[in-house]
């Protein structure tokens, strides 16, 4: 049986600095993929959205909520389509449809603005 001591010693890791400056230039030519620029959007409105809605800082019945989920997951599941990953279309599809039911059931809730005639 190994001595618990043994598992301790561990090779000391290159500095946070070094693994940043290497990972930077793949990072940045990742970037300029206009798929990935377009994930990446699409994956921070669905976060900012519902992290928002946790905090109660935005109710899940509100425009910008629906919105931000509506057009995110229409990016991502147009990513996921192009990269044929068939999980995430699902996922980001049903995110999709469920954000659009969502966002009609508001539309059709708010009163009619209409003059009366």
């Amino acid at each position: 049986m190994r001595d618990w001591k043994e598992f301790r010693e561990v090779p000391e890791a290159p500095p946070m600095a070094v693994l940043i400056a290497n990972a930077a230039p793949d990072l940045i030519t990742q970037m300029s993929d206009p798929v990935q620029l377009v994930s990446l959007v699409g994956a921070v409105m669905q976060l900012a959205a519902y992290a928002l809605m946790q905090l109660g800082r935005l109710p899940s019945e509100s425009y910008p909520y629906q919105l931000a989920n509506v057009i995110g997951s229409f990016m991502m599941t147009v990513v996921a389509t192009i990269n044929h990953e068939y999980g995430f279309i699902l996922m980001e599809a049903v995110w999709f449809l469920t954000s659009a039911y969502g966002l009609i059931k508001l539309m059709r809730a708010q009163p009619d603005s209409s003059p009366a005639a």
